[in-house]
């Protein structure tokens, strides 16, 4: 490795032996078993996000299986000295019989062509020849079908390592002959303990929150973290802060991100949006921000729900402090409002050619919203309100009790089986007009005048009208009817028309449904027009032609005017 390549942390602290390798438990517990008790697998499948060490975990175990110790004597072992020739020339990646392959450059069945013709020879010196092929999931299914057979019956001394970022694009084919490892994305707690590990050997120094920053950053991956940890030491001189991280990477202050959150949830819109232009004038990015405030939201709901994660001492002291208290004084509701704002907010950030007006925006939706009373708060209104109608559910009666439920855990009346009547909720009718309905024509029109578009609908199309009398329609519905119908029928007529209703359903037997007379009406219509002599003539000139609507011609007015001047002209 070249002095140049040396200064890079990323290579510069690879691992090189298992115990280099951090988070990865169960990978190194189950391949130094199976060294210790010669179980090997012929094929292993590494997956993971970019940046965990499927790569460098391939290597070590190429350098475990070759190598020889230092005096040229040794076994395959766990912990391959690093010295022998074999692990020197693995580690400089110029070993003859470990051969890596990129498969997002070598994808066609004629490289894995090469691969199988080559792994019909024995290695030249080393105790096993090695194929790490990396990226695996690019290549063709062409050439997946042809690795099939190798990977099904290998020779004695040949081993496969694949390793991928995309799993499920391996064909199954190909992983139920692998032994396969799930290489774990790191925590922010570990990530960042290893970062103040390589800071103290660089002989620089960086404070706890600065790390904790480059690990969140990194999102889980130990070559991403190092790569930023390596421009923070260059950048800094060595002497790293929180402050210099957040203008390096655009975040937030916490403090002032804080500050945001509790001006958005109180309401005062020009507050957050003065917060905000500080933010951002400050070198924050709007779509870190947002991004900053969904995570901020997720972590203040499970405070929430588990009030000792407030307390986590690799939590900040800012979010423990500030956080506990917030997640006290917000309710469950408005955080999960919050959160599916920001969800849908976030795509507008990204998508917005301004990102900081699309944030701005969010910004006053957000705080409007939290300004807005709260369902359960709404009812409360309701239920003080005595000039407010009662629409919901009379009280329930248990069977065998004479003690009404509580109006405030009575559940709500659902639809009765066919052939049951049912019976309107009870609702305070007396401060609403006494409307007629005489047919399910005026139901249906009665709906679209209310907007009730959806229950329009299903009326016309599931209701077969049998008797309406005053408060009491008899009728059947088809077998696609929603379950619900009934029950919302009864309520929307009880609540609509001054009287309470029942709805007696039948299994069988009525009218047809309005939508049913209206298609028999058209086709009606259709027939008689083929017998116009002047339509048979265009439809017999048009071989195919069909008719496909008939729209009623409205006179104009200007042919009565026309008419007007005949009778007028001398």
């Amino acid at each position: 490795m070249d002095n140049a390549q040396s200064h890079v942390l990323a290579r510069k602290y690879r691992p090189q032996v298992f115990a280099d390798l951090i988070g990865q438990e169960a990978l190194v517990k189950t391949i130094t078993n199976a060294i210790a008790t010669n179980r090997l697998a012929h094929a292993y499948m590494l997956t993971g996000i970019r940046g965990v060490g499927k790569t460098s975990s391939a290597r070590i175990i190429a350098k475990g299986l070759n190598c020889i110790g230092e005096d040229g004597q040794g076994g395959m072992t766990p912990n391959p000295c690093g010295k022998c020739r074999h692990c020197l020339d693995i580690a400089a990646d110029s070993h003859i019989d470990v051969i890596e392959i990129d498969a997002a450059s070598n994808t066609g069945v004629d490289n894995v062509r090469e691969i199988i013709e080559g792994a019909k020879y024995n290695p030249v010196s080393a105790r096993f020849k090695i194929y790490i092929i990396d990226e695996v999931h690019m290549l063709s299914k062409q050439a997946f079908n042809a690795l099939l057979k190798t990977l099904e019956e290998p020779p004695a001394r040949i081993k496969f390592i694949f390793a991928t970022t995309e799993i499920r694009k391996v064909p199954i084919t190909i992983l139920s002959r692998c032994q396969r490892f799930d290489l774990r994305r790191l925590d922010e707690g570990l990530l960042s303990e290893h970062l103040g590990k390589v800071v103290l050997s660089e002989g620089a120094k960086a404070e706890e929150e600065a790390l904790h920053l480059i690990a969140r950053a990194g999102d889980g991956s130990v070559r991403d973290s190092l790569s930023l940890l390596d421009q923070a030491i260059t950048q800094f001189n060595g002497d790293i802060k929180a402050a210099d991280i957040r203008d390096m990477l655009g975040l937030a202050d916490r403090t002032g991100l804080f500050d945001l959150y509790e001006a958005i949830m109180a309401g005062r819109v020009a507050d957050a949006l003065n917060l905000l232009d500080n933010q951002y004038n400050q070198g924050a990015d709007p779509l870190v921000i947002t991004q900053d405030m969904m995570d901020l939201t997720h972590w203040l709901t499970r405070v929430k729900i588990i009030p000792e994660l407030a307390n986590d001492l690799t939590v900040p002291e800012t979010e423990r402090v500030h956080g506990k208290k917030m997640a006290e004084s917000l309710s469950m509701a408005s955080l999960t409002s919050v959160w599916q704002m920001l969800l849908k907010g976030i795509l507008e950030v990204k998508g917005a050619d301004n990102a900081l007006k699309a944030l701005e925006m969010l910004v006053v939706r957000l705080a409007y919203a939290a300004d807005l009373p709260s369902p359960a708060q709404m009812i409360e209104d309701i239920k003080k309100n005595s000039n407010v109608i009662d629409v919901r559910p009379a009280p329930t009666v248990l069977v065998g009790s004479a003690v009404p439920m509580p109006q405030s855990f009575a559940q709500p009346q659902m639809p009765s089986p066919m052939g049951f009547q049912e019976t309107a909720a009870a609702v305070n009718t007396s401060l609403i007009p006494t409307l007629s309905i005489k047919s399910i024509t005026d139901i249906v029109k009665l709906a679209r005048e209310k907007k009730e578009m959806l229950l329009a609908f299903n009326i016309e199309n599931h209701v077969r009208p049998i008797e309406i009398l005053d408060g009491k329609l008899v009728c059947s519905f088809t077998d696609s009817a929603p379950d619900k119908l009934s029950f919302d029928l009864t309520r929307f007529l009880t609540a609509h028309t001054g009287i309470n209703w029942t709805i007696e359903t039948k299994l069988e037997g009525g009218e047809k449904t309005q939508s049913e007379v209206k298609e028999e009406k058209k086709n009606q219509q259709l027939a008689e027009l083929k017998t116009h002599p002047v339509v048979g003539a265009v439809l017999n000139a048009f071989k195919g032609a069909k008719i496909e609507k008939i729209v009623p011609i409205k006179k104009m007015d200007f042919v009565d005017e026309a008419a007007d001047d005949m009778d007028n002209y001398e």
